[in-house]
């Protein structure tokens, strides 16, 4: 799997300015329709804030693992939608 160290050796400079304009758009857009999405779904924040809170309380030592059992807990969806309303009063 590539680093995140990889994404700085790529040279936009090679691009057209055309290809640049394009892909300066392509993000921007990517962007906002991320956000319109995560709007409409707040059920991401929780998800994702429940799961760290969890990884930062317990600090396990196999965070895939943890994960594993995080994502795939029958209950899951329960426990997102209780703290749902929580969030709703």
């Amino acid at each position: 799997m590539s680093g995140k160290g990889d994404l700085a050796k790529l040279d936009v400079g090679v691009l057209t300015a055309d290809q640049q304009e394009k892909l300066r758009q392509f993000k921007i857009k990517t962007r906002i329709n991320n956000e319109k999405y995560l709007r409409s779904h707040p059920e991401v924040e929780v998800l994702i804030g429940d799961f760290l809170r969890d990884v930062l309380l317990k600090r396990p030592a196999d965070i895939q693992d943890f994960a594993a059992d995080h994502f795939t807990n029958p209950d899951l969806h329960v426990l997102i939608g209780s703290k749902m309303e929580e969030n709703m009063e």
